[in-house]
């Protein structure tokens, strides 16, 4: 899988770029960056304190994170979650290196292999996430497994039309296709990312119960979550087509103020979930 909004190969060339252009792609690289960097945190994240609960025995620790994360004598719903989990971060690390270009263009047989674990490990987590959405769930947050639901059902679209895309040789909208793909696969991401930058910004959580992990910000966050970030992509590779100059620029610096609030949400979660429990 290929950006193509990182990769000098996009539908249409710029040479030499003029300034709009450059800032555009300089906003796409920044971008690019910090959700890779807070990508791998998470997924460091994630194979400590699950992987190490795991290892260490104990994996009723999983329940301070999550309530009823695990339940004793409950297999078949346990392995579901410990796969789901063990699926995140080897997510995590190989879509980060489908936004590489440099990547792609040094070593095209690491790229390939690390886009199918990729696409495989996404399309079997919606799956495991659907069973532990709908039958592990809380039933007081049905909005929040409908948002939840479309995502998975959302990555299954976005991986068989990039696999498609890429088996017929049509890389520009495979290109698409995959990056598409890597927004939903992150919507897991973005909503930690995003809920903490809300939770920064009010001084505290409003909007939701903290206890109940109920509330209308929560179930807005559940949709857009996955909509917000493949609106931004839409609307990039449509300025990127079609888009004047100032377009470009009106772009850019949409995308550089989304970035600073990623990067708040992301040293958030950093200092309060995650490496607290390192």
């Amino acid at each position: 899988m290929s950006s193509v909004l990182s990769s000098g190969q996009s539908a249409v060339a710029y040479a030499p770029l003029p300034l709009a252009n450059r800032a555009l792609q300089g906003a796409i690289a920044l971008w690019c960056g910090a959700a890779i960097l807070g990508q791998l945190l998470f997924a460091a994240y994630v194979a400590l304190f699950y992987g190490g609960a795991l290892w260490r025995g104990t994996p009723e620790h999983w329940n301070k994170v999550l309530p009823n994360g695990y339940v004793a004598g409950d297999t078949v719903s346990n392995a579901a979650l410990g796969t789901h989990m063990l699926f995140a971060a080897v997510i995590m690390v190989c879509g980060g290196l489908q936004l590489l270009p440099w990547l792609r263009r040094a070593a095209p047989r690491l790229h390939r292999w690390t886009g199918r674990i990729y696409v495989t490990l996404a399309v079997l987590a919606s799956l495991t996430g659907l069973y532990m959405t709908w039958f592990r769930g809380d039933s007081r947050r049905l909005v929040q497994h409908i948002g939840i639901s479309i995502a998975a059902l959302l990555i299954l679209l976005c991986a068989a039309l990039a696999v498609h895309y890429a088996r017929q040789r049509h890389f520009t909208q495979h290109r698409r296709w995959a990056l598409r793909l890597f927004l939903v696969v992150g919507a897991v991401w973005f909503f930690r990312v995003g809920l903490m930058f809300w939770i920064a910004v009010n001084q505290g959580p409003v909007g939701f119960d903290p206890k109940t992990f109920t509330g209308p910000f929560l179930n807005f966050l559940s949709f857009a979550q996955y909509l917000v970030p493949l609106a931004m992509l839409e609307l990039i590779m449509r300025v990127r087509e079609h888009g004047g100059a100032a377009a470009r620029l009106a772009v850019a610096t949409l995308l550089l103020v989304l970035t600073a609030a990623m990067a708040v949400g992301i040293g958030v979660a950093a200092m309060w979930m995650w490496l607290p429990r390192l």
